[in-house]
C-alpha cells in the first residue's frame, strides 16, 4: 500500500504549495488527483516519486519510507522526455538490467503491446507526439513497477489522440495492474481512467474531496451515470474554491454520501 501521511512542502522562496495532504492508496488501484493550476498537484507527486522531499509528513511504500527515487515507483511526465541520440527500442530497454536476450525480449513484447513494432529502430524524431507518448509509457511498465505516476500525460495531445491513449494505458495496466496515480485537469479523463478522484484545493495544496467512481470498464463515456460521475467532481472542484467550504478528512469515510 501507498501511504501519504499528512505531506506539507515549503519551497526556500516561502510558497506554501502542500499542507496536511493525506490519502491511502491500494495495490492496483487507479487514482486521479484532479484541481485547479497552482493547487500543487505536480508537488504532489515529486514528493511521492522522491523527486522532491516533503519539508513535512512522509510517504511510504509497503511500509518503507520513501526520501529518493525508488525501483518500484515509476513516472510518466506530459514530455515523452525520450532520449534522441537513441532508437525507440533502446528508450524502451533504458535502465532495464539482465542478460541482453532477456531484454531483447522483454522490449519487443512491449512494442507489440503499444503497437510500435515498425518503429522498434526509429528515432524519437521521427514519431508523433502520440506515438513518443506511448514510448514513454511503454518505457516505464516495461520494468513492472509497483506503482506509476503520470503527470498529465496526455495533455499536450488532441482530443483524439489523447483518448485512444487513455484506452490504451488501460489496456496495459490490466496486464500487471500496477498502482497508478493519475495528475490530471481534465475531469472526462479522472471519471474514464480512475477508481477514485481526489480533488485538491490551492493556496496551499490539501484535500477537498474524494469520489469513489463506481463504473464498471470499459467506461461508457455516453452514459447517464458517467455525466453524473462528472457533475459530481465538477461540482467538487467549484466547491473547492469556496473558502467556507471546510477541507476533507482523508480517512474518514462520513460525508461520502453528500455527492450522490
Amino acid at each position: 500500500m501507498l501511504i501519504l501521511d499528512r505531506i506539507g512542502k515549503i519551497y526556500p522562496n516561502g510558497v506554501n504549495a502542500l499542507e496536511r495532504f493525506s490519502a491511502e492508496i491500494r495495490l492496483g488501484e487507479i487514482v486521479a488527483v484532479i484541481g485547479g493550476s497552482g493547487c500543487g498537484k505536480s508537488t504532489l507527486l515529486r514528493a511521492i516519486a522522491g523527486l522532491d522531499r516533503a519539508t513535512s509528513g512522509s510517504v511510504t511504500l509497503d511500509d518503507v519510507a520513501i526520501s529518493a527515487p525508488h525501483a518500484e515507483i515509476g513516472i510518466i511526465f506530459q514530455e515523452p522526455r525520450l532520449l534522441p541520440w537513441l532508437s525507440v527500442a533502446d528508450n524502451i530497454g533504458f535502465g532495464l538490467s539482465g542478460l541482453p536476450a532477456a531484454r531483447r525480449e522483454k522490449v519487443a513484447r512491449a512494442l507489440v503491446r503499444v503497437g510500435l513494432s515498425d518503429k522498434a529502430d526509429a528515432w524519437p524524431r521521427e514519431l508523433s507526439g502520440g506515438q513518443a507518448q506511448r514510448v514513454a509509457i511503454a518505457r516505464a511498465l516495461v520494468p513492472q513497477p509497483e506503482v506509476l505516476l503520470l503527470d498529465e500525460p496526455f495533455s499536450a495531445l488532441d482530443a483524439f489522440t489523447r483518448r485512444d491513449l487513455q484506452d490504451h494505458l488501460l489496456d496495459l495496466w490490466a496486464d500487471t495492474r500496477p498502482t497508478l496515480v493519475l495528475v490530471t485537469h481534465d475531469v472526462d479523463e479522472a471519471v474514464v481512467l480512475a477508481d477514485r478522484v481526489l480533488v485538491m484545493r490551492p493556496r496551499p495544496g490539501r484535500l477537498f474531496a474524494e469520489i469513489t467512481i463506481n463504473l464498471a470498464r470499459p467506461r461508457d463515456r455516453n452514459s447517464p451515470l458517467f455525466a453524473n460521475f462528472k457533475r459530481r467532481v465538477l461540482t467538487a472542484l467549484d466547491r473547492s474554491l469556496d473558502r467556507s467550504e471546510p477541507d476533507r478528512d482523508a480517512k474518514s469515510t462520513t460525508g461520502e454520501a453528500m455527492w450522490w
